[in-house]
């Protein structure tokens, strides 16, 4: 039985930006950008779609006189990504 696949996780861009996310405690946008290969308007608009839905935190700050956008995967958000990848594994015939 096949389980149904979170429609917001499966998107390459949000799915690459939740699997870094799970890795680190926290990243800034532009290693996000640079590891993905994502545009900055891509990249913000998915990021804030993953905000929204409780998966990521998003905080806004400087380094120096420079914004800083650092993200990181909420405790929701660690639970959806399982929850994907469970239900992933129900399409894939793992011996």
């Amino acid at each position: 039985m096949f389980r149904e696949l979170n429609p917001l996780l499966h998107s390459e861009l949000r799915l690459a930006v939740m699997s870094l996310l799970l890795s680190v405690e926290e990243a800034d946008f532009v290693y996000i950008r640079e590891q993905t290969g994502a545009t900055a308007g891509n990249l913000s608009v998915q990021i804030d779609k993953l905000r929204q839905a409780g998966y990521v935190e998003v905080t806004k700050t400087f380094k120096g006189k420079l914004p800083c956008t650092l993200c990181r995967m909420t405790p929701q958000g660690v639970d959806a990504f399982e929850e994907y990848v469970e239900s992933l594994k129900s399409y894939i015939k793992l011996k």
